[in-house]
């Protein structure tokens, strides 16, 4: 799934024999011809650039009488983190809520015999649409940026007020202590990829717990949401996918919240940031702005403790980072984020400076 205007650019075609994430095409070819129904061979392969946790392809299936495209999210080769690129979750999620109100792409197969392509996969329908890899939408006029905005709040409230029950997903996670679960869960993923010690990781992990809210709700939390995570129609500011859904789970939706607004509070080029934004020319809301809109749609009243809840999304971003930082130093991931270097001290940083209620610029 790719942005239409950036189809060229954003795909290249599956490398040589020693690249690691090379598919083995007749054999995925031979499958899916045996699984997937309307498919009838013809394979082409490209892998699609990005896609720091799960390598992700582009499938186009030309049989002469017509050309149909789809995307694969496969895990990727050797060790990985404990509950790390959980692509069978992404695809349960995915047809679980194919229909509610949450705009989601036709997930069509799960592949779970490594014997196919070395690893777990799964097929879903190719969408063209857009992609906003920059929040800050340069180029659009005022109206557009505010509306995308919209969307995008409206995508996140429309997920949380699905009944979770009625969705099949009622084993999907664990209910109640969220974040004292989440909290030991990342510090553990962080603790397996720890390369150095971060003074700034190590006072969150001290500091947060002591912190936590309890839980007063639970609903499908989508783990990553953000505005890069979302498609939108070609040519008009509607959404029309909520990508991404490995980290899915039953949760607090505050958590996916304070995630939407990191760009508030840090300026990490590589993930999305709002640093250097005119809110009052530029139609892009302000952060209390975000938070009331979303708070409108969704009924809910005060949010207190806040800065917690930007913290804690700040910390489980710096030990994300850490483990894609560590699985690319083994030779094993599909990238760096924010270069070669590690991002998990910056981003501990701004997770400091955010429980503290200051900017972090």
């Amino acid at each position: 799934m790719i942005s239409r205007d950036a189809d060229i650019a954003a795909v290249e075609f599956a490398s040589g024999d020693g690249d690691i994430h090379r598919i083995d095409g007749p054999k995925l070819e031979a499958y899916l011809i045996a699984n997937l129904d309307g498919f009838h061979g013809a394979l082409t392969i490209r892998r699609l650039k990005g896609g720091a946790s799960n390598p992700t392809y582009l499938l186009t299936e030309d049989d002469g009488a017509a050309v149909r495209r789809y995307v694969l999210r496969k895990k990727p080769p050797g060790p990985l983190l404990a509950s790390a690129h959980q692509i069978e979750r992404e695809f349960r999620a995915m047809a679980a809520l194919r229909g509610t109100n949450v705009p989601v792409p036709v997930a069509r197969l799960l592949c779970e015999d490594p014997e196919v392509i070395g690893t777990s996969f799964y097929i879903m329908d190719f969408l063209e649409g857009r992609i906003f890899h920059d929040p800050r939408l340069p180029g659009m006029e005022a109206a557009e940026r505010t509306a995308v905005y919209d969307g995008l709040v409206a995508v996140m409230a429309q997920l949380h007020l699905v009944d979770f029950g009625k969705a099949g997903l009622g084993d999907f996670g664990r209910q109640g202590n969220y974040f004292a679960r989440q909290l030991a869960r990342w510090t553990k993923q962080y603790r397996d990829a720890q390369t150095a010690y971060i003074p700034a990781m190590e006072e969150l992990i001290a500091t947060l717990p002591a912190l936590a809210p309890i839980d007063d709700v639970t609903v499908v939390a989508h783990g990553d949401f953000r505005l890069e995570n979302i498609m939108f129609h070609p040519t008009e500011p509607r959404p029309i996918a909520l990508l991404d859904w490995e980290l899915a789970t039953l949760g607090n939706p505050l958590a996916d919240l304070a995630y939407a607004c990191i760009g508030y509070h840090a300026d990490i080029q590589w993930f999305g940031t709002l640093h250097g934004v005119d809110f009052a020319a530029s139609g892009i809301p302000k952060e209390e702005e975000f938070v009331a809109a979303y708070c409108r749609l969704t009924g809910r009243g005060r949010i207190d403790n806040w800065n917690f809840y930007v913290a804690f999304a700040l910390f489980r971003l710096a030990s994300i980072a850490q483990g894609v930082f560590r699985r690319g130093r083994d030779g094993i991931g599909t990238g760096h984020l924010g270069g070669e270097r590690n991002a998990a001290p910056q981003i501990a940083a701004y997770g400091l400076a955010a429980l503290t209620g200051d900017k972090a610029w």
